[in-house]
């Protein structure tokens, strides 16, 4: 048996957002790799009727294609030791793993369990999260469920279903919205969970125990955010100015807890500087700041810094050399719940070198 970390997916999404469908065109493609999924909870219908094995008490179910599905019956930490000691003793053979969420589920904390846990995280690798969103419905959960809005801010890839049955005009709302949200997590229309297995599997979205990588949807889709940034700050003025006008609440742009914000600096970094202030507002915001990512210019460093964080987790390591052409300048992008950004960003400039 291979002593490589097993790559992980959390499949995260609202109630009725497509993630069975999408999770049953993954299983029933011919792809030649096993996958274990652990769900939250069967619910009333089965992901596959080609059912095998069922062991009622262990609730793990083997199905006819190679996968194998498991209820979480203890805690997810528990599932996944036991999972990986059956791999071990060859009970159980399984590539990776996929983690279908409850719809009204937070995925922070099912993202925490790779990195707080020294036996988890010794056997697997946190690969990405993966976000579903219903285009009929996602409004109104934005709006209501703080935990939809969670759904989309930890994602690293957005997937859209049911966008033939909106118009035009409001699939473009709710793309911007989302954007606005998350700028760092590539959208995609989906269609009955038609999805290429390329799209969903091995993303490396999310290598805090692993090499970083820089991702370039996420410097193009910082780009897109920063192009809309005026426009962005002009509608919350134009909320704030008239909380209730019916000639602006139909223009203004949905004021979310969940946000995002690009910091950007030509000037290097101080590392030790840097390292401080990140430290301290990882210990004060670290659980309103859901993901964080930046490519860092640091003084006396001749090549680009990568870091990227969840929560109170940070993870850094050097990524390519600058080029000669190439502009030196850090970009970060914070994606959380009521984060302070001028506090965020007059520390991240008072970091800079002199």
């Amino acid at each position: 048996m291979s002593s490589a970390l097993i790559p992980a997916t959390i499949l995260t999404g609202f109630l009725g957002s497509g993630k069975t469908t999408l999770l049953k065109r993954v299983l029933g493609e011919a792809h030649g790799s096993r996958i274990a999924v652990i769900e939250n909870e069967f619910g009333e219908e089965n992901i596959d009727n080609e059912i095998l094995v069922q062991e009622r008490e262990e609730q793990i179910v083997q199905m006819s294609n190679g996968c194998i599905c498991c209820t979480i019956r203890d805690d997810l930490r528990a599932t996944l030791s036991d999972l990986a000691q059956r791999r071990r003793r060859g009970e159980l053979m399984f590539d990776r793993v996929i983690i279908e969420t409850t719809g009204v589920a937070d995925p922070g904390p099912v993202a925490q369990t790779f990195f707080m846990d020294d036996d988890v995280a010794s056997q697997y690798l946190l690969d990405s999260i993966v976000t579903l969103v219903d285009a009929v419905h996602a409004h109104q959960q934005l709006d209501h469920r703080l935990e939809a809005q969670r759904q989309v801010g930890f994602a690293d890839r957005i997937f859209i279903s049911k966008s033939d049955l909106v118009d035009a005009a409001a699939l473009a709302e709710l793309q911007q919205r989302l954007r606005r949200m998350n700028p760092r997590a590539p959208q995609k229309l989906v269609h009955f969970g038609e999805v290429p297995l390329k799209e969903v599997l091995d993303l490396r979205g999310f290598n805090l125990n692993a090499r970083l990588e820089i991702d370039p949807e996420f410097l193009r889709e910082e780009e897109h955010e920063h192009e809309h940034h005026h426009g962005h700050d002009h509608d919350h003025a134009c909320a704030e100015d008239h909380e209730h006008g019916p000639e602006c609440a139909h223009h203004h742009h949905h004021d979310d807890d969940v946000k995002s914000f690009v910091f950007r600096a030509s000037q290097p970094f101080e590392p030790a500087k840097l390292e401080e202030f990140l430290g301290t507002i990882v210990q004060i915001y670290g659980p309103r700041m859901l993901r964080y990512k930046g490519v860092l210019n640091m003084r006396g460093i001749d090549r680009k810094v990568v870091f990227q964080g969840v929560h109170q987790l940070m993870g850094s390591d050097l990524a390519a050399a600058w080029g000669p052409q190439e502009p030196r300048e850090s970009r970060i992008v914070f994606i959380g719940i009521d984060l302070p950004r001028d506090i965020i960003e007059q520390g991240l400039r008072q970091s800079l070198a002199a």
